[in-house]
C-alpha cells in the first residue's frame, strides 16, 4: 500500500539530532532543553523493536504474550477514512467509534487487514504500559532517572493525529514501524485554528487545518505556523523530545506502529492543572462586562502573573496563607475550598 502523500512536512526543517552515550548524558539534556531533539537509535536494543523488525505480526505476538487479560480501548475509524485521519466528521462528531474490546481480538482484526488499501484505522491510544502488560516496561524502557514518568504505550495501523499539545514534557519512541512528528513552538497556537477545548477527538483541542490538503484561505495564518515548524521523521528505534505544550502532528507510516511515551512534570504532583483554571475562566470570566473582564484581567496580573512582594509585603509572616508559595498542605486546603465552590 502506497503512503499518504506527506505534504508539507516533507518541505519543513528537520528536528535538531543528538547524540546521548548514557543515562546521565540523556537526563543532563532533557534538563537543559527548551525545544525539540531527536536521538536516533535510543531504543534500538529494546526487545519489541527486534520482534518489529522481523514483522508486525511478531511485534503483536510479542505484545500479546505479555498484556493482561482485561479490554482495552479502541479506536475504529471508516473504512478508507482519508490517510487514517481520526478526527472530526461533518457534523463536528468524531469520525470514529471508540470501543472496548480484548487485546487478541483487536490484533487479529489488524491481522485480517493489515495490507488492505480500504482497511479502517485502527488505534489503541495512551495504555498505560504498568497497568495492561506484565514485564513489557521492564524489557522495554528508557532509564529517566529520578523521574516519575508516567508510561503509555500507542499501537496501531496507518493513523493521522491531529495537532495538539500536552502539558507534560513528552519523550516518545518509535518501537514499531515510522512515525512522522510535525512540531510546532507553544506560541503558534493562534495560527493552528485551534477546535472546541471541551468537544475534541483525545481530550486536547486539536488544529482544524488538514496537513494533508492545507486550505489556506480558510486558513491563512496556517503558513506562518508553518514558517516555526519542524519535522521528525523517526525509524523504529529513534525517539523525539517534545517539551511541555509544543504542539505536535502525528502520523503513523506504517500498516503497523508502536509508540511507547514517556510523560513528566517537573512542577510537584500536588499543583492543579492550567487547563482548569483556563476553562474555569472561560465560565466564570469570558463572558462579563468589558470593564469587569479588564478587572479580572488586572487580578490575574497581580497575583498569578507577576505576583511580586507587594502581594504579601503588608501582611504578617505566618499570614498570608495561600498568597506564600504553595506546599502540599496549602495546595491541599485551597483544592479542598475551590471542590466546595464549584459544588454549590
Amino acid at each position: 500500500m502506497a503512503e499518504a502523500d506527506p505534504g508539507l512536512s516533507m518541505r519543513l526543517p528537520s528536528v535538531p539530532e543528538v547524540s546521548v552515550t548514557d543515562a546521565g548524558d540523556l537526563d543532563a539534556r532533557l534538563r537543559e532543553a527548551t525545544e525539540p531533539f531527536v536521538v536516533r537509535g535510543l531504543v534500538a536494543d529494546w526487545p519489541l523493536v527486534e520482534a518489529g523488525r522481523r514483522s508486525g505480526r511478531e511485534a503483536r505476538d510479542y505484545l500479546l504474550r505479555r498484556r493482561r487479560d482485561v479490554p482495552f480501548t479502541v479506536s475504529v475509524g471508516a473504512p478508507a477514512t482519508d490517510g487514517g485521519r481520526l478526527f472530526y466528521d461533518d457534523a463536528m462528531g468524531m469520525n470514529f467509534r471508540t470501543l472496548r474490546a480484548k487485546l487478541p481480538e483487536i490484533f487479529a482484526q489488524i491481522d485480517t487487514l493489515e495490507e488492505r488499501a480500504d482497511a479502517p484505522p485502527i488505534y489503541l491510544a495512551s495504555i498505560d504500559v504498568h497497568g495492561f502488560f506484565q514485564g513489557l516496561h521492564e524489557a522495554n524502557h528508557v532509564d529517566l532517572g529520578a523521574r516519575e514518568p508516567m508510561a503509555s504505550i500507542w499501537m496501531g495501523t496507518r493513523t493521522r493525529v491531529a495537532a495538539h499539545n500536552d502539558m507534560p514534557d513528552n519523550l516518545a519512541c518509535v518501537a514499531v514501524g515510522r512515525r512522522r512528528f510535525t512540531i510546532f513552538p507553544r506560541d503558534q497556537f493562534r495560527n493552528l485554528y485551534l477546535g472546541p477545548v471541551d468537544n475534541t477527538p483525545a481530550g486536547r483541542a486539536v488544529s482544524m487545518v488538514d496537513f494533508h490538503d492545507p486550505d489556506f484561505e480558510r486558513h491563512p495564518r496556517f503558513r506562518e505556523a508553518l514558517a516555526h515548524a519542524q519535522v521528525a521523521e523517526l525509524e523504529a528505534g529513534d525517539a523525539v523530545f517534545v517539551p511541555s505544550m509544543w504542539w505536535h502532528h502525528v502520523e503513523g507510516l506504517e500498516p503497523f506502529n508502536v509508540l511507547v511515551n514517556y510523560w513528566w512534570k517537573e512542577t510537584p504532583r500536588w499543583l492543579g492543572v492550567p487547563q482548569d483554571a483556563l476553562n474555569h475562566a472561560m465560565l466564570a470570566i469570558r463572558d462579563l462586562p468589558a470593564d469587569q473582564k479588564q478587572h479580572w484581567r488586572d487580578l490575574f496580573e497581580y497575583y498569578v502573573f507577576n505576583n511580586g512582594d507587594d502581594v504579601v509585603s503588608h501582611i504578617p509572616p505566618g499570614a498570608r496563607s495561600v498568597l506564600d508559595p504553595l506546599t502540599p498542605e496549602s495546595a491541599g486546603r485551597l483544592r479542598a475550598y475551590l471542590v466546595g465552590q464549584l459544588s454549590r
